[in-house]
């Protein structure tokens, strides 16, 4: 079960004029809970005016070495969204020495690093997961091989710049960087403008043999990544070479059915060995019936994109409005996004445990 726990902030580190990165000390009875995999991310929660505030950040740092200790440190990349709650208090207010709410990693936006030619296509903090995934594999398989391709508005809103640098300084002839400015001319490289399914379409078959690749990565706004993904199908890429993650999700449609909802429904939810039944109220989503009656049901965005409420569906059927964190393999297997979920039967037996 994804727990919180304070962790005290090492550093925090100017990035961008709207982004900074934070450091946090793990201290060492927790570095066994805190041990991720590349990609992976972290919720930090926060109360104001009694309401719970939790948003869900990537964690940039590489992942620890499966037969060494947790790590002892974690670095998470927060961009400014306006209006947001808690970046705009991550940016003005954050100092090292504070204490922030941390949950233990979640996510399967992973990759377990093995030999091979890896790819990512992101954009703007969409660097974050992906910078992770790219110092892991190429610390840990001498012969894999990565090329990254990032979007940014301009070079001075590049976030983590310099860590790009000094990857491709250390592994020179293993990563391959293709940077590309939206509203900024480059003195080399690619011209300016959007990276688009057309522009994808035609670029990446030029910078390296698509269908080599043992797996693509994409994260960023949902534009981009539903643009790469439509690009790469385009180019022959099977479904389960492709991972996404989307950022910004008010970028993209809700998904909501038209099947019609039961006039009373009860869910039943297993979760870290209990189990209770409760009645759905009109509208309310499974997660928040849960957690009406078990305040320890785990979620962190409620936007259907950080996959912390994943849970298995026992019995009966729901309707998701919104799935950007579940892969097809996963909905196949009977996965859902409890924040996402609303009951098209009279009982839904839910699983958290699985």
């Amino acid at each position: 079960m994804a727990r919180f726990h304070p962790l005290p902030v090492a550093a925090v580190d100017r990035l961008t004029d709207d982004s900074v990165a934070l450091t946090l000390t793990v201290p060492p009875a927790l570095r066994e809970e805190y041990r991720h995999a590349p990609g992976q991310h972290l919720a930090l929660r926060r109360r104001v005016d009694g309401t719970d505030i939790r948003r869900t950040y990537s964690i940039c740092s590489p992942a620890p070495d499966p037969a060494g200790p947790g790590p002892d440190t974690l670095r998470v990349g927060v961009r400014l969204v306006e209006g947001g709650a808690f970046s705009a208090y991550a940016l003005k207010e954050i100092n090292a020495g504070d204490e922030l709410e941390v949950m233990t990693p979640a996510g399967r936006f992973t990759l377990e690093p093995a030999p091979g030619l890896y790819a990512a296509v992101v954009g703007g903090s969409g660097i974050t997961p992906v910078l992770s995934i790219a110092a892991t594999l190429l610390a840990r398989e001498p012969s894999a091989r990565f090329c990254l391709v990032r979007s940014d508005r301009t070079a001075a809103s590049t976030m983590f710049l310099e860590e790009v640098a000094d990857l491709k300084d250390r592994y020179p002839e293993r990563l391959q960087l293709v940077t590309v400015l939206s509203r900024e001319e480059q003195q080399a490289g690619l011209p300016s403008g959007r990276l688009d399914r057309e522009r994808l379409t035609g670029l990446l078959p030029a910078l390296l043999p698509v269908e080599q690749v043992a797996g693509w990565f994409l994260c960023g706004p949902y534009g981009l990544v539903e643009g790469a993904e439509r690009a790469l199908r385009e180019l022959g890429v099977a479904r389960d070479r492709i991972h996404q993650e989307i950022f910004h999700v008010d970028a993209g449609p809700d998904r909501p059915s038209t099947a019609a909802a039961p006039a009373h429904s009860t869910v039943t939810a297993r979760l870290d060995g209990r189990g209770g039944t409760w009645p759905v109220r009109d509208g309310e989503s499974l997660l928040d019936t849960v957690l009406r009656n078990r305040s320890d049901a785990p979620y962190a965005c409620k936007g259907g994109v950080c996959g912390t409420c994943r849970a298995f569906l026992v019995s009966g059927e729901v309707r998701m409005d919104r799935n950007f964190a579940l892969e097809t393999e996963e909905t196949d297997a009977g996965y859902v996004l409890a924040c996402q979920s609303h009951p098209l039967t009279e009982k839904v037996e839910l699983d958290f445990d699985r």
